[in-house]
């Protein structure tokens, strides 16, 4: 069977939590007022402890977008990206994900986010299979629905394992890179754990199973980036 080599998006091939800056975006191009801004704050913590009914959430933010266009957002986010995060991409990411493609392994970005992140970031760094929180989109517009479960947590594992399964990886051969407690167990699921710019309670559980800890980084930010560096997420 095949090796796979999975990796998470937000503080581990980006040195940032896109959340975080689209959340900034939004507020700056007056798309997102006060109180959404609070309510997207406290999502941001409660992600941040572990605490986040990622579903519940999903349910709720997209039942604002319903009816609304796709293409129109994956335009406005892909250039949003390029602008704003593309710089964000960390060496380290870059070098391990080369690593593993020189080894013949199945490069995979498994991420919580939906397709209109998730896709600008794997065509910057050459990975075309995306494991995401996918969309109901009908006649090319979002039905304000999620299909469950997100791929986050525990639904990270099922959506890795089906994939391991359609493309022949053994998962206990596997690779996973993150930096969230929140996906504790599709590190604990594969063989190699491999934990980066971890949160505190990640630290900690990493420090207790013995698995690699490492700091990645991005080359350079640009220069209104130099005093702010969001790690809410």
């Amino acid at each position: 069977m095949g090796v796979g080599a999975f990796f998470d998006i937000d503080n581990t091939v980006l040195e940032v939590n896109s959340g975080t800056k689209w959340i900034g975006y939004q507020w700056k191009t007056r798309q997102l007022g006060a109180r959404g801004l609070a309510q997207a704050l406290l999502w941001l913590a409660q992600y941040r402890f572990g605490l986040l009914d990622y579903d519940a959430m999903a349910r709720k933010v997209l039942a604002g977008y319903r009816g609304r266009a796709v293409e129109p957002i994956y335009e406005e986010v892909a250039q949003w990206f390029e602008r704003e995060v593309r710089w964000a991409i960390c060496t380290q990411a870059r070098q391990a994900i080369e690593h593993h493609r020189a080894q013949g392994h199945t490069l995979v970005l498994l991420t919580s986010a939906t397709p209109f992140l998730s896709r600008p970031v794997g065509l910057a760094v050459d990975v075309s299979h995306v494991l995401c929180t996918q969309l109901d989109v009908v006649d090319g517009k979002l039905t304000g629905t999620h299909f469950e479960p997100a791929c986050y947590g525990v639904g990270k594992v099922h959506h890795a394992e089906r994939f391991a399964l359609e493309h022949g990886i053994d998962l206990d051969e596997s690779h996973f890179y993150s930096d969230s407690i929140s996906d504790l167990p599709m590190l604990d699921r594969v063989g190699h754990a491999h934990v980066i710019n971890p949160d505190p309670r990640l630290r900690r559980a990493a420090a207790t199973r013995g698995w690699p800890i490492a700091t990645w980084t991005a080359e350079g930010r640009p220069s209104k980036e130099t005093n702010a560096r969001p790690r809410v997420w």
